[in-house]
């Protein structure tokens, strides 16, 4: 089948604007008479080349760029000044300043009619300048390790909700768990005047954090101890954690547990670790004969899973339960086990930790350590703020662990089969 005649598929309306565009002329473009050269192939379709349909189409394009270039740019509106908005209010500067700052100071028919002549005017606060003059920013800079992480995203909403009470808003930093990451962002937030900054450290021992609180910008440290530094710093007792998820697992009868962990030196996945192994000793067996670890890298994906239930079947004692180091690991651990038809709690168990919000709805249901996320991330604002009182002292805030027995744990079966 032929392309219709170019002239039979005039292009109008061409122009942004809505007025008339330019046409193709009349007859069309010209177009080369297809010639075949050779016998047809009988293994392959004939294909006829159509230059005129190229030209078309860039003819087309030229003359749509043309109509938007030809287009004047809308002017910007500036933004107003607040003397603006309090002539057009009818109050003085310092009322406009009362309405914005503390709204609770001002009568209500006033404070309509300010806010009334600030949308007017489009009036915006220059926070800069607020900071001239010696008025704390409201912005927070929060450095987390992965914000993809479910835990993180519930510690950064605590963080929000504190913030907003104040007036106050946070910008959200992902690490990834690279060093070069956490320097940039460090890097930027000190350049645009923070309030302070929440961070999750990527090297709590001596990471770019530790020399804010000499350039004036108070840092918290979360989920890690402050390690008698002059930083407040809000965090679980992992430690206790540990101990719990693998003191469940012996209770059951567990006596060869694969500890799946991070491979980084993250200070709370090292603490559960600890307490894993304190676990084991308390118990009078030897870590060694109990433990074997698998470090994942990346943790999120699917592939470090199922290499970790590789590892693990190749092992001369393959295990009969695994201790993941959060519910995110956990719950692609879940997924490979079924993929590969290993029946969870009947062949092995699976315990996770941090208990966040999809943990329950799992199948089956997953055991993990609850971590107090939300009430973490509002802590760790709450002693941000708390660092612009006269009488702040710096001081460190420890939550309580709890053991979440659900489906994903049960005695190991008599007679282990191969996973």
């Amino acid at each position: 089948m032929t392309a219709p005649p170019v002239s039979d598929r005039q292009v109008s309306e061409l122009s942004l604007t809505g007025a008339p565009g330019a046409s193709l002329p009349p007859g069309g473009l010209d177009r080369p008479t297809p010639v075949r050269t050779g016998p047809r192939s009988t293994h392959r379709p004939r294909v006829t080349p159509l230059p005129w349909a190229v030209t078309t189409y860039s003819g087309v394009v030229d003359r749509l760029r043309g109509a938007a270039v030809a287009q004047p740019r809308p002017e910007r509106k500036r933004p107003g000044s607040i003397r603006q908005v309090a002539e057009l209010a009818g109050v003085s500067i310092g009322t406009v300043s009362n309405v914005m700052n503390s709204p609770h100071l001002v009568a209500e028919a006033t404070r309509l009619r300010v806010e009334e002549a600030i949308r007017a005017t489009g009036f915006v606060r220059n926070a800069a300048a607020r900071q001239l003059r010696g008025i704390p920013s409201t912005v927070v800079g929060c450095v987390l390790l992965d914000l993809s992480n479910t835990f993180f995203a519930e510690v950064a909403r605590g963080i929000e909700d504190r913030l907003a009470e104040d007036g106050c808003v946070a910008v959200l930093c992902s690490t990834d768990v690279k060093q070069e990451r956490e320097r940039h962002f460090l890097r930027i937030l000190q350049e645009t005047r923070v309030r302070g900054v929440i961070i999750n450290p990527v090297d709590p021992d001596g990471g770019d954090f530790t020399e804010l609180p000499d350039r004036g910008t108070p840092v918290v440290l979360l989920d890690n101890r402050s390690d008698h530094r002059q930083l407040c710093a809000v965090t679980v007792d992992n430690v206790a954690g540990g101990m719990a998820s693998c003191g469940h697992l012996l209770d059951l009868g567990h006596r060869r547990i694969a500890l799946l962990c991070a491979d980084a030196d993250v200070r709370s996945v090292m603490d559960r670790a600890e307490g894993v192994r304190k676990a084991v000793l308390a118990g009078g067996l030897d870590p060694d004969r109990v433990l074997f670890e698998i470090p994942l890298d990346p943790p999120r994906n699917r592939g470090s899973a199922d290499a970790a239930i590789e590892q693990a079947v190749t092992d001369p004692e393959p295990p009969t339960a695994f201790l993941c180091f959060n519910d995110t690991v956990a719950a692609t651990l879940l997924a490979g086990l079924h993929r590969r038809g290993v029946a969870v709690p009947g062949d092995v168990s699976v315990i996770g930790y941090d208990d966040v919000t999809f943990a329950g709805a799992l199948f089956p249901p997953l055991t993990t350590v609850r971590q107090p996320k939300y009430e973490i991330g509002r802590a760790a604002a709450e002693l941000l703020l708390s660092e612009s009182e006269p009488d702040h002292l710096h001081r460190e805030v420890v939550f309580a662990p709890e053991l979440v027995v659900r489906q994903s744990t049960g005695a190991p079966p008599e007679h282990p089969r191969a996973l």
